[in-house]
């Protein structure tokens, strides 16, 4: 398992413990606090990690000219780091740790024994890729959101057949011949442009998840060439570079080839997504949750991690855990499955000790929510929310009885 612990980072002024990214990791918070910060970061550190282990650079060449503070621009975040920032990432292969505006990278295990993760990152802007004709030549988008336009435009141009939504009983299909994307339903067929804001949020996220999902849990899939773009010609050129050298024998070659074909191969899908229930339904958020959580369970190594404003996320994600520890329970009884499967599909249950909910206060301070007896606390930030509706309503309900 990865771990994180930040200090003075944009809005974050303390993590208070380590975090941990083990399975599920949840950020909740008001807008503004840092959730997308520390989303951000740690996937800025895992690729960090990952690049280090394939030898797209050296430490050596990461902690000179502020090389690291550049690594952090894609993600738009560089300018949070201050004077007194602090973090430090412990991962398979390497730590990483920022002092006093110093970095330092320290080995933790040999490279040969890292699994490479494709990591992906879900912006909560995805809406905009289903929203314009062609968001490939609008200049000046966010970096994250170009990456996750090229794998959204892998997944759906790659499909052999018509994708089921996992809401609202429809299906996805896409046209290559005019580049249009629809949803089809019983009676009636429309173009994802013309669909709801829920729609075209789910469905860039829906498809590139199962997309990548598939290909590292090994299911066969047309829906997504294994590499991007821009892996494919930095392999082609590597593979170019080690051939044409002379000076190494072929047994040499055929090593650094095969070590080649390994860094490029993933063994784990790391899946951060901001707002999952962005512009949905309390039930669609539901079946998005359990979706994306039966894709992080095809693979013990995969990892899904969430920042979200609804609590009905978390209620569902309690849910998941609850039918997990049912079914522990009861094995062999086939009536308690058929009667969970009716709640919570096996496919999305929850181990208790692999989810992790923090929550991002006002002032910067992250904490880890309780548990109780194995599940997820329901005194937290957005829970309190909703006990402070039914507050509110009764001192309305006081002031009605005084005035009459």
């Amino acid at each position: 398992m990865a771990k994180l612990k930040i200090k003075n980072v944009g809005p974050i002024k303390d993590t208070n413990e380590t975090l941990v990214f083990d399975g599920v990791t949840v950020f909740i918070g008001n807008q503004g606090t840092g959730k997308s910060t520390v989303s951000k970061l740690f996937s800025t550190l895992s690729w960090i990690e990952k690049a280090l282990v394939r030898g797209d650079f050296t430490p050596n060449y990461l902690m000179q000219y502020n090389r690291f503070k550049k690594q952090l621009a894609y993600q738009n975040i560089s300018n949070y780091l201050k004077k007194n920032s602090y973090i430090n990432y412990i991962g398979e292969a390497y730590q990483i740790i920022y002092n006093e505006e110093k970095l330092e990278i320290i080995t933790i295990q040999n490279d040969e024994t890292y699994y490479f993760p494709k990591i992906m990152y879900v912006p909560a802007e995805r809406n905009f890729v289903s929203t314009v004709d062609r968001p490939d030549l609008i200049k000046r988008l966010p970096l994250p959101l170009y990456t996750f336009l090229e794998e959204y435009e892998f997944a759906k141009t790659n499909l052999s057949e018509l994708v089921k939504l996992p809401i609202g009983n429809l299906t996805f299909e896409y046209r290559k011949q005019n580049k249009k994307s629809w949803l089809v339903g019983n009676d009636y067929k429309i173009e994802l442009l013309e669909a709801s804001s829920g729609y075209q949020s789910l469905v860039p996220l829906y498809l590139v998840t199962e997309s990548l999902s598939k290909i590292i849990s090994n299911i066969p899939s047309d829906s997504h060439n294994e590499r991007s773009v821009s892996d494919e010609n930095k392999i082609k050129k590597e593979i170019d570079r080690i051939l044409s050298n002379k000076s190494l024998s072929d047994d040499i070659k055929n090593l650094l080839l095969e070590r080649l074909s390994k860094s490029y191969s993933y063994t784990s899908f790391v899946n951060v997504v901001e707002e999952p229930e962005q512009n949905l339904f309390p039930t669609s958020q539901k079946e998005i949750l359990f979706s994306l959580l039966a894709n992080k369970n095809k693979n013990k190594k995969n990892k899904l991690i969430l920042t979200t404003h609804s609590p009905y996320i978390i209620n569902y994600l309690t849910l998941a855990v609850k039918a997990f520890m049912i079914d522990y329970k009861t094995k062999n009884d086939l009536s308690i499955k058929e009667k969970l499967d009716k709640i919570v599909k096996k496919e999305a249950f929850i181990e208790p000790k692999t989810l992790n909910i923090y929550q991002i206060e006002d002032n910067g301070t992250v904490t880890k929510l309780d548990r109780y007896k194995e599940l997820p606390s329901d005194e937290n930030y957005l829970n309190d929310l909703l006990g402070s509706f039914n507050d509110d309503f009764v001192k309305l309900l006081e002031i009605e009885q005084k005035w009459q």
